[in-house]
């Protein structure tokens, strides 16, 4: 059973996400008790290679409040852990013109801490208005049968 412990919410409405890929993270002692207090933002995080190894940029994790000098930078680079054959799939996969690797979402799977990373190509503007359309008329059309007692 996996509990969310936090979401991207502009990952599918800024990418279009072809694949999916699960990655462990290194984290400390008072990151791990502040991100089960519920204080982990994915929110304008991004993934990078970097010589041979996976970082991800801008995931802010509060500060544990009785971590004193135990604690990190929020927003500090932290290592995503995968295996060799995979951090080289990615590599090749980001070479290709528009495509990025973006976190989706952050949850526990047993007592470990692991990231969905979503890889996709960017979405164009008018690609974003027709997705919103698409909800939109969705929306609409579920109103009105719940109205009709359907």
């Amino acid at each position: 059973m996996e509990k969310i412990l936090a979401k991207n919410p502009t990952a599918y409405h800024n990418y279009s996400i072809e694949s999916t890929l699960e990655a462990g993270i290194v984290l400390t002692g008072t990151e791990i008790k502040s991100i089960r207090n519920g204080k982990a933002n994915l929110k304008d995080t991004y993934v990078n290679i970097k010589n041979g190894e996976v970082f991800i940029y801008g995931m802010h994790i509060s500060p544990y409040e009785f971590g004193n000098i135990y604690n990190k930078d929020p927003l500090r680079t932290r290592k995503l852990l995968l295996n060799r054959r995979e951090i080289n799939r990615l590599f090749g996969m980001i070479k290709q013109k528009g495509v990025s690797i973006v976190p989706i979402k952050m949850y526990f799977k047993g007592n470990k801490v692991k990231i969905e990373l979503g890889i996709g190509k960017g979405k164009k503007l008018y690609d974003k208005r027709e997705d919103i359309a698409k909800k939109d008329a969705e929306r609409k059309i579920n109103r009105a049968l719940k109205n009709n007692g359907y």
